[in-house]
């Protein structure tokens, strides 16, 4: 791990003393730097961190130490051996670099010395009352040494719990620098891993050499304790390790001192960024600093050991912090060697909000042209999509792991480009009418007028799956919107997706706005996408029901448009027409059963059970081999029936359906309500009486006649095309087009007007007279 140096044959040279500081920042000296021979390359991605065996998690002093600095946080304490305790016995090597001593040892000599003085003033004391007694500064060594039996004994006791072993080991600088016993150091340690014994490391305080002048213990509320960074660099990269997880009081590397205006957390560090940061206090305990632990990170980087780091103080992150940077979300900075030549997907999204202002502000003309535009496209370049959709398909096939609902929803098509031009055209011709639209005028007072207008919401991120059709769509629901676009899309689709990506670009670049949409080709994890609340104004998920539940659960703080299910029904009135029950179930079922307003349960009126339109119903689906599944009631009713459904509430997304026996509409009405999504369900009945109280009566996003619940879309509405179907019951419900992806604004005109004016003893009273609004008017 150390090289000798030329001057002495027994001296080792540390490569963190190759380091040099200049004002700028620091560099490596690429002359007189030491490094050790990697023992392997580090990881690239976040997402193989997943396959990181061998993992020292080093605890700084803010971590272990409560905050009156005195004494040891054991509630986070106790959540962070929880975390390794379960990664050693997933059958990870887990090795800890902890501090902590002088805090524990710390809190023991001040009880004594306050116990001591108490009783000696209760003996020589005439008086009841204690005089007020003051502690002396205590030495660091002094202290560690009183703690470090105890921190060590703590440890025991938690990690017991797990049924999880430990060992303690005391190091000093000596260690390293003597070859015998560095190799000693590295025998036992990987002897105490083979027994599957977590080794606890800590740097012998008690004996290490005086602090820096002016750094050491200064009053009863201030520790210094040894900074273990760099021995937690040197123990990884020694030990092999595949993982450094450094936890401190601060959430990660930014690129200027957390806390201070614009500052922002660095989600991935190469090596050459360093001169970009600037380095501000260190902590409150402690001598290291941020710019210690990025000195030891990329020491331990090139040293072939992968690191982050990561809060381990936040009390919404402790309990997971170190199990959520091994399942590779995005937690901390992560240290990497190979930077990406494309822009991260916070750069993304910045570029995508600032192109899309200019978007918004072109006219509603311009905007239509861009989209006209992109129709033409996709006709011209059409053998080109479907060639790159050819090579999806075939990777899809060979894999073995896409159901073929999957695979017909990622299958373009020469009709399919025709038709999504088409939609692209008519939704070119009602951008006109969007962005800036004035909704009401109000004359406030006299002079004083009020206007609300819409505007775009701001940036969307659109996470699809399987299908590319997709992009096209919502890229030009975006457009006409005037709001900037980030697109996730499923791996099955990248080369497809790249291609429409690419021609909504060159669509985009007419009128020099090329940035505002964006397609995420980094490996970014959904959960990560959710996280990025300070960037994203609406999330819409299209794709599975379990997709559409992930990222509702997984955003933090921004809204999602989208359905979590599409547990459509048709109720069979006993009123209702054969030819029509039969060609309304058959187009619900099968014409497209993965979609997500295909039918997935039959309601029959008791009264047909067993006639000709129920017979006729069943002959018909089991001829187009829907497989049929029966609900609690009509199973009762057979002697033989179907499997019984396990819940009503499931959607097959398969050429596979509920059939359950209600005993009037008003009974449909309330089993939609219980088991429904609130998505799409239908009505076949030849009583208007009947289906105009059905139509009342359900509350779903959209709610047919004698239709198929198939017409629940965008383009089968007119409006061009849709993001998605939303059951939520505010802002877009149903097929969301244009006008669900906007939003209004008030515009406020007046001439030197303040409320006081408008107050008793003011001049002017409050009119509140609606002006009439043209029809296309524009603010």
């Amino acid at each position: 791990m150390w090289q000798r140096s030329s001057d002495s044959p027994a001296e080792y040279v540390s490569p963190l003393s190759s380091l040099r500081c200049s004002s700028r920042g620091f560099y490596i000296s690429t002359l007189s730097v030491s490094l050790p021979r990697p023992h392997g390359k580090s990881f690239v991605h976040r997402s193989e961190l997943k396959q990181a065996k061998r993992i020292v998690v080093k605890l700084g002093s803010a971590v272990v130490t409560r905050g009156d600095e005195c004494g040891l946080a054991l509630g986070r304490l106790a959540s962070i051996v929880e975390q390794v305790a379960v990664l050693q016995n997933q059958g990870r090597e887990m090795m800890i670099v902890t501090s902590g001593a002088v805090a524990f040892g710390k809190q023991r000599l001040r009880h004594e010395i306050l116990l001591s003085q108490s009783v000696r003033q209760a003996l020589h004391s005439g008086q009841n009352q204690l005089k007020e007694m003051s502690v002396p500064v205590l030495e660091a060594r002094a202290c560690a040494a009183a703690g470090q039996s105890g921190l060590m004994a703590l440890y025991e006791a938690m990690f017991t719990q797990y049924s999880t072993c430990t060992a303690q080991i005391l190091v000093t600088n000596l260690d390293f620098h003597d070859e015998q016993k560095r190799r000693n150091l590295n025998s036992t340690l990987h002897e105490l891993l083979r027994m599957n014994i977590v080794p606890i490391i800590n740097t012998n305080d008690a004996v290490v050499p005086p602090p820096v002048p002016n750094s050491d213990l200064q009053g009863v509320n201030v520790i210094s304790i040894k900074d273990n960074d760099s021995l937690a660099a040197r123990l990884a990269v020694e030990m092999k390790a595949d993982l450094l997880i450094a936890l401190s009081d601060v959430e990660g590397l930014y690129d200027s001192p957390p806390g201070t205006d614009d500052a922002k957390l660095i989600d991935i560090f190469y090596p050459g960024d360093q001169q970009s940061v600037k380095y501000g206090t260190k902590s409150r305990v402690g001598i290291g600093g941020m710019e210690a632990k990025v000195k030891a990170a990329l020491w331990a980087l090139q040293g072939g050991t992968s690191v982050v780091i990561a809060s381990g103080t936040h009390p919404k992150v402790t309990g997971h912090v170190i199990t959520d940077i091994m399942e590779g979300k995005k937690v901390g900075t992560f240290f990497s060697e190979v930077k990406p030549a494309g822009p991260t997907v916070e750069q993304q999204t910045e570029m995508a909000r600032h192109a899309g202002r200019t978007l918004a502000s072109l006219h509603p003309e311009q905007r239509g042209e861009i989209i006209c535009s992109l129709a033409e496209l996709l006709t011209e370049k059409k053998e080109e999509i479907l060639s790159a959709n050819k090579r999806d398909l075939e990777l899809a096939a060979s894999s073995g792991r896409m159901s073929q609902a999957m695979i017909n929803r990622l299958s373009l098509s020469t009709a399919k480009l025709n038709s999504l031009a088409i939609g692209l055209r008519q939704l070119a011709v009602s951008s006109k009418d969007s962005v800036g639209r004035v909704l009401r005028r109000t004359r406030v007072a006299n002079n004083l007028e009020l206007e609300q207008i819409t505007v775009p919401i701001g940036v969307l991120l659109v996470i699809f799956e399987s299908r590319p059709d997709c992009l096209p769509q919502v890229s030009a629901l975006a457009i006409a919107s005037g709001n900037a676009l980030l697109l996730k899309g499923g791996k099955e689709a990248s080369h497809t997706n790249k291609i429409l990506h690419q021609l909504t670009q060159e669509a985009l670049s007419i009128h020099g706005v090329t940035d505002a949409i964006q397609l995420v080709s980094t490996r970014e994890e959904v959960d990560d996408l959710c996280r990025l609340d300070k960037l994203v104004d609406l999330i819409i998920p299209r794709g599975s029901s379990q997709l559409v539940r992930n990222i509702q659960r997984a955003a933090k703080g921004i809204p999602v448009l989208g359905h979590s299910e599409g547990v459509c029904h048709v109720y069979i009135d006993q009123d209702a027409s054969i030819d029509k029950a039969i060609d309304v179930v058959r187009d619900s079922k099968c014409d497209y059963p993965a979609a997500c307003n295909a039918m997935e349960t039959l309601l029959i009126h008791r009264d047909l059970l067993r006639t000709p339109i129920f017979d006729q119903l069943i002959d018909m689906l089991r001829t187009e081999h829907v497989k049929i599944h029966a609900g609690p009631r009509f199973a009762s009713y057979l002697t033989f029936s179907p499997s019984e459904v396990m819940s009503l509430r499931t959607e097959y997304g398969d050429l596979e359906c509920c059939i359950e026996v209600v005993d009037s509409m008003q009974d449909a009405v309330d089993h939609i309500h219980k088991y429904g999504s609130s998505h799409t369900d239908v009505i076949v009945t030849e009583s208007e009486e009947t289906a105009e109280q059905f139509l009342q009566q359900v509350d779903s996003a959209c709610v047919f006649w004698n239709s198929s619940s198939r017409f629940a879309d965008g383009y089968r509405f007119g409006l061009g095309a849709e993001v998605g179907i939303s059951t939520a019951r505010i802002h877009a419900r149903g097929p969301v087009g244009l006008e669900g992806l906007l939003t209004t604004k008030w515009v406020l005109r007046g001439e030197g007007h303040t409320v006081a004016d408008f107050s008793e003893q003011g001049s002017m009273k409050y009119l509140h007279e609606n002006i009439p609004v043209p029809q296309g008017s524009f603010s």
